[in-house]
Formats: structure tokens, sequence, C-alpha cells
């Protein structure tokens, strides 16, 4: 007959359980980190539309941009202020192209006026910001009026911590059901452990003693589950990338590389600390208890 070695039992169903679970709980931080990319493209690519006197001429239209582009509020590519001349020829083209009417069939002119498009940083993306922005630039002369989509923005601030609250009730609900699930399933694997374990306790074994080699198994068992886990996260990341159009403009790789580190670490804390709790737990059954 075989001899039992402390802290030899079965680990298969544990090392599934466990990468399932920190699977689930990668994907929906990466769910997170693509929709907080997406909702930063979402906000930094909202325009506010500067309209103009009529007539400005060319040096006007220079000191107006110079004007503009030192504002606090602009959005800056690297050194280049996004802010976009739009002319009241382009601006008519567009009007067109976008109804399929031509005013100029019963308009002797164009009533349209030249332009200025201003993407502005993430921080302003509120109502009340966006008021001051407006303000602030209908104060600049040469500017006739301030546009922008109004309303919109609180109900895309409101639909995106909705989002946010609902995904981490999630993540919590999961980790509470994965914590109580790897101490079931680790209790269920240590029960042909227990009398090995009492006979150890018999012969006067410390239990920090007959806890280690448990320990470093749970440990190695987190271990192995989390980079399971990360690879596999990994791979559905990148078919992802490959089948979806657009969505390689939300990668941030440091923070993915960050997310796949977490996932390895976190299974080898729930490994240790369920493996201590289970192994703690028949530390401390009575004789009757134990059979």
């Amino acid at each position: 007959m075989a001899k039992k070695k402390v802290g030899a039992y079965p680990g298969g169903m544990i090392l599934f359980s466990l990468t399932s679970a920190l699977f689930l709980i990668g994907f929906c931080g990466m769910l997170v980190l693509q929709s907080k990319k997406l909702v930063r493209y979402i906000r930094e690519n909202n325009e506010v539309r500067v309209f103009l006197d009529k007539d400005l001429d060319k040096k006007q239209l220079e000191k107006l941009h110079g004007q503009i582009i030192k504002k606090p509020f602009v959005l800056y590519n690297g050194t280049a202020p996004q802010v976009n001349f739009v002319s009241k020829e382009t601006a008519a083209k567009e009007f067109m192209a976008d109804t399929q009417e031509n005013f100029t069939n019963f308009l002797n002119e164009n009533p349209l006026r030249d332009s200025y498009r201003i993407k502005l940083q993430e921080d302003y993306f509120e109502e009340a910001k966006l008021q001051q922005v407006k303000a602030d630039l209908e104060d600049v002369d040469g500017v006739f009026e301030v546009i922008y989509q109004e309303n919109i923005v609180d109900e895309i601030n409101k639909n995106i911590t909705k989002i946010y609250i609902i995904m981490s009730v999630f993540a919590v609900i999961m980790l509470v059901i994965i914590i109580v699930l790897m101490n079931n399933t680790i209790r269920l694997a240590l029960y042909s452990q227990r009398l090995l374990i009492r006979s150890m306790q018999l012969v006067g074994a410390t239990n920090s003693f007959i806890q280690l080699p448990f320990l470093r198994r749970g440990m190695m068992q987190g271990l192995i589950s989390g980079l399971v886990a990360a690879a596999l996260l990994f791979i559905l990341l990148q078919v992802a990338l490959r089948n979806i159009d657009g969505l390689a403009t939300l990668q941030e790789p440091e923070k993915i590389g960050i997310l796949l580190g977490a996932v390895v670490v976190l299974g080898i804390i729930i490994g240790l600390i369920s493996t201590f709790q289970a192994v703690h737990r028949y530390l401390r059954l009575s004789l009757d208890e134990l059979y």
C-alpha cells in the first residue's frame, strides 16, 4: 500500500476551479480596462463648435486661433492642439452630404459660418464645466456662438457610472463565490489527510510544521492556476483583436500586463488563504468530529 505523504492530495479539481474563477475575474478586469479606454476615447472626441463672426480676415483668424489654443481645456495630441478650422464652404458640403439637400438652389448665398472644432480634455466632459467652456469662448473677440451637444454629456456620464457600479458589484460577488468555493474544494481534498494530520499532532508536531507542506502546495496550485488563467486571457485578447475592428485602438499594453500579473498574484493569495483556512479547521477538530 502506498504511503501517504503530508500535503499530497488530489489537486485536479482545485486547479480547474481556481483557474476558471481567476479567468472570470480577469475577464471582468479586462472589460473594465477596455470600457475605460472607450469612455476616454468618446469624451476626447466630443467636439465643441465655435462659430465665428463673418468677414474675418486671415490675420484675425490667426489671432483667434492663437487665443483658443492657449485655453487650458484644449486637448493636445503630443504638441499639436486638437483645434481644426472648418470654412463655411466645407461646412456647406458636409451639410448637403448629410441632408441630401442643396440649399444653394433657393438661397443666393452661403448662410453658414467659418468655425473651429475643438476637442476637450477628458476632465471637462461635464455639463457644468462645458457651460464654463462655452462662456469662456464666447467672450473671445470674433466668436459668434459656441455650440456643443447638451444633455448627452450627463446621460453618458450617468450610464458610465451605472456600468462601473454593476461591474464592481459583479467582481465582488465573484470574489466571494471564489473564496467560498475554494474553501469547500480544498476542505474536501484535505479530507483524506485528516488522520495523517491528527497523527502528526499526537507525535508532537507543531501546527506551523504541519501547515507548511499544505501551504506550499496551495501557493503552487494558485501560481499554476494564475498562469493558466493569464495565458487564456491573453489568447482571448489576441483572438478578439484579430476579429473586432477598432479594438486595437483601445489597447493599453502596460495596464493589460499589470492585470495579467494581478491575476497570477491573486491566484497565489487565494490558494494560500484557502489552504490555510482548510488546514486550520482540521487542526481544531476533536477526535469525534474527525470521524
